[in-house]
């Protein structure tokens, strides 16, 4: 059904870059926030500047983690280690959360002046699976997965939702461990081995095998096909309208 094994009966949908084509948005938010980081660090330690890459940077350190894990990864990645602080720490703080609230201010103006656009073939596909009966639920690491959904149109096709803010508030672990789609996959009533997961990042789909789920789809919407099947995605599409066309034909 619907290009899916037939003992899955429920689809846990990544956000950013599967329904939404906020992915690209945050990554802008990411570039602004780490290159400003950067070129303060670079001034006041003497060493040379080199800027956040948007390709490579985002999709290995940055795409499908809760904010905190994706400053935490990627100034690693650099030889930069900073306190962690706290959730609350303003975005000017000179810590691994004030890092990220700042990503978060530039982003919510970004989405409040840019708007949220939506893949037009996930919205088809959200709107078959409701049709089949399937269950639907949205799992992302943003914080802000409510305002992202309800911008986009989404509401009347999501039965249930896990974001950031209910991974903070239940201690749940950010992909690549599996306990938000474990999570997904409680809030619809089903088992694990019954559900799919539809992911564009490398992360997630690591996180959609770890949790042993009836099926993982990989959504390469950058070039990484390969990355995703070595993640451990079962098929990769690059677009969810090709499992409509799938389904079609069989």
């Amino acid at each position: 059904m619907l290009g899916l094994p037939a003992h899955v009966i429920a689809c846990l949908f990544d956000l950013d870059g599967v329904l939404t084509q906020t992915a690209r948005v945050h990554n802008a938010a990411w570039t602004e926030t780490f290159d400003a980081y950067l070129r303060q660090h670079a001034a006041a330690t003497g060493q040379p500047y080199r800027p956040f890459d948007p390709g490579p940077d985002y999709n290995r350190y940055v795409d499908g983690r809760p904010r905190a894990d994706g400053v935490r990864t990627f100034l690693a990645s650099r030889g930069i280690v900073l306190p962690e602080g706290s959730p609350d720490d303003p975005p000017d703080a000179e810590t691994v959360n004030g890092v990220g609230n700042r990503k978060n201010v530039l982003l919510l103006e970004r989405l409040r002046t840019q708007g949220v656009d939506v893949y037009p073939g996930s919205v088809a596909y959200l709107k078959a699976a409701a049709a089949a009966g399937l269950r639907r639920a949205v799992v992302t690491a943003s914080a802000n997965g409510r305002e992202v959904v309800a911008a986009a149109g989404l509401e009347p096709l999501i039965e249930a939702r896990v974001d950031g803010l209910v991974a903070r508030a239940e201690g749940l672990r950010g992909k690549p461990n599996p306990d938000t789609f474990l999570a997904g996959a409680r809030l619809l009533g089903v088992d694990p081995s019954q559900a799919a997961v539809f992911e564009d990042a490398l992360s997630g789909v690591a996180a959609g095998r770890a949790g042993a789920f009836g099926y993982v789809v990989g959504v390469d919407r950058v070039g990484q096909a390969d990355e995703l099947r070595a993640s451990g995605a079962d098929v990769v599409v690059r677009d969810l309208a090709e499992l409509l066309d799938e389904g079609r034909a069989a």
